[in-house]
């Protein structure tokens, strides 16, 4: 089957799937556009990539760019049949300066935004988005406490997911008492929160209490050394954390040159992208962490999508990819079932008829909150000859 074919089968498969689940909110017309009819327009859309391009989460903007233009290069430049014309602007690390990025590209006339990193940017521009009544399709940033939106969606993960996956396995597998840090900003409290649900509040082996950290997207060398003190002032048997980039590096080797030689728990940015590039093998030795994706796992999506990205980028998939990768399919059927002169108000309406997405990280679909109902897997840190690698060895839950 050639990928063409490959791509019309499954845009058909997605499409009944979203005739039978959202029955009688369509009609004949746009489930025909579901199915994937290859509508070819030369009316060009805009659409608005919204990610950081300096400081501490470049590298998390850079892995949104890549997957979402990758969906792109695999598809002709083309979005639902609309040559594309995506224009990136810069989120930087402040509610400020995500403003200031999305009041440009809606300036611009984009037909839908996507990307959005830090949380606090995310709860920040929400407002703007709604009244504006363009659809955003988040790739990365999904605080909890997002809710009761119309023009927002997320083909990521709600940030206490990644905690709740690893609660309840933490709780079955350790026998002593865990330890709790994480930074105190908006991600880190959804990551602890999850995580405490799941592994039993009230549970004595957790009864210390988290430790907070600042939120520091570049931190210095010695910046955890007292909070670490801190936490294994209560001789834990294992660690539960939160922390990304550069901030996960830091972390993880201030942890070990305390002594620290327990096993480490965490949502999967925490050896997530460049991270296990920059660690030493002791260092991330013993780390669990939890995540919606894995490049080994072994599904026909994963296989194109990540021997494609490796090509292209000469470097290993992550999540953030994936997910921005979603995100294109995502607008891609939207703006197709919209029709020839789409609209920001029809591509939004589109957005619940989307169905099924095949994606690398497994089929998933949007649930009532926008955000995807998909499985979580156990992740070990181990050594793929002369590199570090997040191998799968389990299933943890399937959330959302």
């Amino acid at each position: 089957m050639s990928q063409m074919d490959r791509r019309q089968a499954l845009r058909l498969f997605a499409g009944l799937g979203a005739a039978g689940l959202l029955a009688g909110c369509g009609n004949d017309d746009t489930a025909e556009a579901a199915a994937g009819n290859e509508l070819v327009s030369d009316e060009p859309i805009k659409i608005g990539l919204i990610a950081p391009q300096t400081a501490g989460y470049k590298n998390i903007g850079d892995e949104i760019a890549r997957g979402f233009n990758l969906f792109l290069e695999m598809n002709d430049q083309r979005l639902g049949g609309h040559q594309v014309q995506l224009v990136v602007a810069d989120e930087g690390e402040t509610v400020e300066s995500g403003k200031a990025a999305l009041d440009n590209l809606l300036k611009q006339g984009v037909l839908a935004l996507t990307g959005v990193v830090n949380s606090t940017v995310m709860l920040g521009i929400r407002d703007t988005v709604e009244q504006a009544r363009i659809p955003l399709v988040g790739s990365c940033a999904s605080p909890s406490s997002l809710q009761s939106v119309v023009y927002i969606w997320r083909t990521s993960y709600v940030n206490n997911e990644a905690g709740q996956a690893l609660g309840r396995y933490v709780a079955e597998n350790v026998k002593g008492k865990v330890g709790i840090i994480a930074p105190d900003y908006e991600a880190g409290r959804d990551a602890v929160e999850g995580f405490r649900t799941e592994f039993g509040p009230t549970d004595s082996r957790i009864k210390a209490g988290p430790v907070w950290t600042e939120y520091n997207a570049e931190p210095t060398k010695t910046f955890f050394r007292a909070k670490i003190d801190q936490v294994r002032k209560g001789n834990p048997e294992a660690i539960y954390c939160f922390y990304n980039g550069q901030a996960a590096v830091e972390f993880l080797r201030q942890l070990r040159a305390d002594g620290y030689k327990g096993q480490i728990f965490a949502p999967g940015f925490l050896t997530e992208g460049e991270v296990l590039g920059e660690l030493k093998s002791n260092e991330a030795n013993d780390v669990f962490t939890a995540l919606n994706y894995s490049p080994d796992l072994n599904n026909a999506a994963n296989r194109e999508f990540a021997t494609a990205f490796r090509q292209k980028y000469e470097a290993t998939p992550t999540t953030y990819a994936v997910a921005s990768y979603d995100a294109a399919q995502v607008i891609d059927k939207a703006v197709r079932i919209a029709g020839k002169n789409p609209t920001p108000q029809a591509v939004n309406l589109a957005m619940g008829k989307v169905g099924l997405i095949d994606s690398p990280r497994g089929e998933w679909q949007f649930n009532q909150t926008r955000t995807p109902q998909q499985k979580w897997y156990l992740r070990q840190v181990r050594r793929d000859g002369p590199v570090l690698s997040n191998v799968v060895i389990n299933e943890l839950a399937t959330l959302g």
